[in-house]
Parts: structure tokens; sequence; C-alpha cells
């Protein structure tokens, strides 16, 4: 596991839990795993996701079905999540990472808020949106 922050110090432990939970989220998002990125979201907890050009997207149900239909698509992405920063705020985190297909130039920024549910950080909402222009990659950069 290859973990690049914006920070030289070493993430906590609990920033290094988030941060495997975002790389777990990114890796379901690449192999199309539709199971795994359900055990990610949280169950207990309202979410949202905004995918980009899509409207706002919010409870459980509506969140899940789109993510369904998009990992039905993913066979030839290898989505990836390039310079994530974490940020732990108790029993909630976010983090926030430019997203890349592959080895391309970063296309998107995100940002993936996290929530402590059944000692898990589960994801509760995530937001990605294009980059005014693309941010080339250097090595590195990428996590996943």
């Amino acid at each position: 596991m290859l973990v690049v922050r914006m920070s030289a110090t070493k993430p906590t432990d609990e920033e290094a839990a988030v941060l495997a939970a975002n790389e777990a989220f990114y890796g379901a998002f690449s192999r199309g795993d539709y199971q795994a990125m359900a055990k990610l979201w949280a169950q207990h907890t309202k979410v949202a996701c905004l995918h980009p050009g899509a409207p706002l997207l919010s409870g459980r149900e509506a969140v899940m079905h789109s993510w369904e239909q998009i990992l039905n698509q993913a066979a030839d992405w290898n989505m990836r999540c390039r310079d994530p920063s974490v940020h732990v705020l108790g029993s909630s985190a976010f983090v926030t990472c430019l997203e890349a297909n592959g080895d391309e130039s970063a296309h998107l920024a995100a940002t993936n808020i996290f929530i402590l549910e059944e000692q898990q950080w589960r994801i509760v909402h995530h937001q990605a949106g294009p980059l005014a222009r693309p941010e080339p990659t250097t090595p590195g950069q990428l996590m996943n």
C-alpha cells in the first residue's frame, strides 16, 4: 500500500485507518466491486453522494443504486486517488484528493467524508467534480 500525504509527517493510527478506508473505496471503484463498495458506506447514518455532472443523491438506497450502475461500467477504469490529505475530527473524518484514471492526468477533485460506525470508518458522503485543468501525474503521487 502506498500512502502519499501532503504533509511529510507520519500519519497517526486514526489517519492511517481513514486513509485505508479511502484506499478501499478506490479499490472497489477500480475493480467494479459493488459488494465491497456497499460495505464501505455507512448503514445506520444518512448518506449522500454527488457524482460529477449528476444531481445530488440522498439516502442509502439512491446512493447505492448509483454505484451499482457506475460499477457495472467500471471494467475499463483504474480510478486512482492522488495526493490524499486526511483530516480526523473525532468520530468523523474527511479526505480530499485528486482523481485520475490510471496514469492519466488527474481530472477531478474529490472529498470523501467518513464516520466511525461500529468501529469501522465508513463513507457518508462522496463528492467529485472537474478540475479547471488536468493535473499531470508525477511518480509517487498515486494511491491504490
